[in-house]
């Protein structure tokens, strides 16, 4: 099989160091060395699309920019790179969003993806005006996404529901393609509602068995209601010429960490609802509890897989650690227990797309885990990369 591979955009800012922000960070609270400006965010896209990737995720929330905007200010910076627009449903009515991506997909067609995030943070959904608690959100998300789907196949809807009403709705122009549909969660209200709308459900990087059990329990649930859905999953990564380099610069962001930034930033990610963000800070609360966080190897939990990026950052807290070639090995674990898509970044987000894109793409492609189609030139060089093995 061949995979998709996606990389992030840091809408907050960058930095040679973990960066905060991710889910349940306060506006304002993502300190950043590297200002995220659209030319930044335009080189990181262009050498996505050069190395092959399929999309960039923009991601939505208080601590960060408006993903639509970004991504729609990116898109002439591009030719075939697609933008998953991360957004929340319920926010703006159905209708609007249904006519803001078809609008995108008619002056860049096939470009649009969109990760629905119900949103795990009551604290952060009130700043938005969002008064439900996380499992109304859910319901709302299912109404929303129901009229959306609807509206895109061309209908006129009129429904009457508990959170979403809207009489006689349409589109004047229709996508074509229809966008895909991304949607993440790990709660039991989530489970249902993905089976129902979700073209791709993204997990965050647990180790493979725990992401395989949670494929089981989609694809069983989605199989009920008569449909396939593929599987994503996010992850940072630092891959290097060796291992030994790799682990060294995973050394290096811890060591750039200390104990109140740490305290600190759990105290606000314990504040989240979302039970993928619990899963997130329990890979690595027993390094928190006796004090052996400060070593980087201390936080890999499974093969190359390590849990630092998440005693700073909410959201996805894990990454790939290793040569070109371990990465590459665990993206083919991950292959086989059913996942198809990866979205990856890493800090500072440009270079590590270029250690990734001519350390560990060769490697898949060889393995014919990725074609890559948008790629036929050589990649890119830049002075610091060194050799692709």
């Amino acid at each position: 099989m061949s995979v998709k591979l996606h990389w992030f955009l840091p809408t907050y800012g960058d930095s040679r160091l973990i960066v905060g922000g991710g889910h349940g960070t306060p506006a304002g609270a993502a300190r950043s060395d590297r200002d995220a400006s659209i030319d930044y965010l335009a080189s990181i896209v262009r050498a996505a699309e050069t190395f092959g990737f399929t999309g960039a995720l923009i991601p939505t929330g208080a601590w960060c920019e408006d993903a639509f905007i970004t991504a729609a200010l990116l898109a002439r910076e591009t030719t075939s790179l697609a933008f998953l627009v991360a957004f929340r449903p319920g926010l703006v009515s159905p209708t609007l969003s249904a006519q803001m991506a078809a609008t995108f997909a008619r002056h860049a067609p096939g470009r649009i993806l969109l990760n629905v995030v119900v949103g795990g943070e009551a604290h952060e959904q009130r700043a938005f005006g969002d008064h439900l608690d996380k499992d109304a959100r859910y319901e709302r998300a299912d109404e929303f996404l129901e009229v959306v789907r609807r509206l895109w196949a061309g209908e006129t809807v009129t429904t009457h529901g508990i959170h979403i009403q809207v009489d006689e709705a349409s589109l004047a122009t229709l996508p074509n393609p229809l966008p895909p549909l991304y949607f993440g969660g790990s709660s039991a209200a989530a489970g249902p509602v993905a089976a129902r709308h979700a073209d791709v459900y993204l997990t965050w990087g647990e180790p493979p068995d725990a992401v395989q059990e949670k494929i089981e329990w989609i694809r069983g649930l989605a199989e009920k209601q008569g449909r396939n859905v593929r599987f994503g999953i996010r992850l940072h990564t630092i891959s290097r010429d060796t291992a030994d380099e790799a682990w060294s610069q995973a050394d290096k962001l811890v060591d750039a960490l200390d104990e109140d930034t740490v305290r600190s930033a759990q105290a606000g990610l314990s504040r989240s609802q979302s039970e993928g963000q619990r899963r997130m800070l329990a890979l690595h609360e027993a390094n928190r509890a006796n004090g052996t966080w400060h070593d980087a190897r201390s936080l890999e939990i499974a093969p190359n897989l390590w849990a630092g990026v998440g005693l700073v950052r909410g959201g996805a807290g894990t990454a790939l650690v290793g040569s070109h070639t371990d990465v590459a090995d665990r993206i083919a674990e991950y292959a086989r227990v059913g996942i198809d898509e990866f979205i990856f970044s890493g800090y500072p987000h440009l270079e590590e797309l270029f250690w990734f894109g001519e350390g560990v793409v060769p490697i898949l492609r060889e393995r014919g885990l990725f074609d890559g189609s948008h790629l036929n030139a050589a990649p890119a060089s830049i002075p610091f990369v060194g050799a692709t093995r």
